[in-house]
């Protein structure tokens, strides 16, 4: 093949590249979006489509830290969403839904704990759109949760 042809092509393929930008997907968004918005909206606002139907009605899931006296309780919003702990109401356990390769979580102890990263990206994504908290609450507390692969990736 000659010289010109393969130049072009080359030429070609770097443009297709470059116009073709990869947006990082936010799986915690994503996920909450295929498993929570149809009842908590897609605000996370409990104003989902099944809300009107429901009682109790879905949660505001921006006012998590802020219920909580301003305390974002990682621990506790992954057992809610797992299903460990559960409260009442309707809300459904998505433990089996959530499964997948295990990542290590400090979920504010200190204390590194194996989770499966589905649901550690969904509360994690919860963490990032929690609102602030009324005047004169207590500013929330937000340690970023340490996340590190298990070696083995199970």
């Amino acid at each position: 093949m000659p010289a010109r042809p393969v130049l072009i092509l080359l030429a070609g393929l770097s443009l297709a590249a470059c116009a073709r930008e990869e947006v990082p997907i936010d799986a915690g968004r994503a996920l909450f979006v295929e498993n929570c918005a149809v009842c908590h909206g897609m605000g996370a606002r409990g104003d989902g489509p099944l809300a009107d139907g429901m009682r109790p009605r879905p949660a505001d899931l921006t006012q998590i830290a802020a219920r909580n006296g301003g305390i974002w309780d990682m621990a506790a919003v992954m057992s809610r969403i797992d299903g460990y702990r559960q409260e009442g109401g309707s809300m459904p356990e998505f433990g089996a839904v959530l499964e997948g390769p295990t990542v290590m979580v400090d979920t504010g102890d200190g204390i590194e704990t194996p989770a499966p990263q589905p649901l550690f990206e969904l509360a994690d994504f919860l963490r990032r759109i929690q609102e602030a908290a009324p005047p004169g609450a207590p500013p929330a507390i937000d340690a970023v949760p340490l996340v590190r692969t298990t070696p083995g990736g199970g």
